[in-house]
């Protein structure tokens, strides 16, 4: 298996096929030919809400969260095509250098910062109300870039509507990493797994998408666009599992084909039937 599948789990089942599909074609073309064998007609083959008093003990100012849903209609069912125009992502947050950067801050000037990414915050929703997306996405960026730490309700805020302004541009894989980090900070917010849901619809990946609306509903039974969902993508991700099944064996029959043509053979010469009683399987010659 490739390296790139062995470093990471986060890959879809159309990439798995690929990368295992590509493996198995490289090597064949890379081994020697194999030598002439005779083959027996008739032989048989037998061999997947924080803890809101720690939030509140470390701030008592009030952050209050700007709701873009009843203005954010973006049809993202009709945006399946990932159209992500972003090459490079340019507004990641260094943690590590924020951390050392207030291991020497006072407490009121943790406290000074924090009012200066609500101004930030504020001003990104003033471009994100006009349409300005790619000003709000700099200005929430800066105030994530101040925000001390241990704010961690108001963080997890930026990241949400910095994936708000994210997805009106169609980056959607960036807002994916914005609202997992908004639900990293906050497990109970449920805008962010909202979006996110949005979000995943929009790349096409519908287990993560399904998912996150089972968790909506966990947090709020009576959600209608996680209720309608729940019910509406099981029947899409049978369709797409389906595909995918028959994309599987159609690469499948082709390396088949691709291993046997040295002995003047190719799949049809094999016939796959299945024991009444053992409901197992066993692999007839036929010439």
């Amino acid at each position: 298996m490739s390296d790139r599948l062995k470093s990471t789990n986060n890959v879809s089942n159309e990439e798995v096929i690929d990368d295992l599909t590509k493996d198995l074609e490289q090597s064949l073309k890379t081994e020697e030919p194999a030598p002439e064998y005779v083959i027996n007609p008739g032989s048989s083959l037998e061999d997947y809400v924080p803890s809101s008093d720690d939030t509140q003990k470390k701030a008592d100012i009030p952050f209050p969260e700007e709701d873009f849903d009843k203005e954010d209609k973006t049809d993202y069912e009709s945006d399946k095509a990932e159209s992500d125009k972003d090459e490079s992502d340019t507004d990641t947050i260094d943690e590590n250098s924020l951390k050392d950067a207030e291991m020497d801050l006072t407490d009121d000037q943790k406290a000074e910062r924090r009012l200066i990414a609500e101004e930030l915050k504020t001003a990104g929703n003033e471009a994100f109300k006009v349409g300005e997306y790619e000003r709000s996405i700099e200005k929430y960026t800066e105030g994530l870039r101040i925000c001390p730490l241990q704010f961690t309700q108001q963080r997890s805020i930026l990241y949400c509507n910095r994936s708000a302004a994210k997805m009106k541009l169609e980056k959607y894989k960036r807002a994916i990493k914005d609202c997992s980090k908004a639900i990293e900070l906050d497990d109970k917010y449920l805008k962010a797994y909202y979006r996110r849901a949005q979000s995943y619809e929009a790349t096409d990946k519908l287990d993560e998408c399904l998912a996150d609306y089972k968790k909506i509903l966990e947090l709020d039974p009576t959600h209608k666009e996680a209720q309608a969902a729940v019910v509406r993508l099981p029947p899409l991700i049978e369709e797409k599992n389906e595909k995918l099944k028959k994309e599987m064996l159609g690469k499948l029959k082709d390396l088949g084909n691709m291993i046997l043509k040295p002995f003047g053979l190719s799949t049809d010469n094999f016939q796959l039937e299945q024991d009444p009683e053992t409901k197992g399987y066993k692999i007839n010659f036929k010439q």
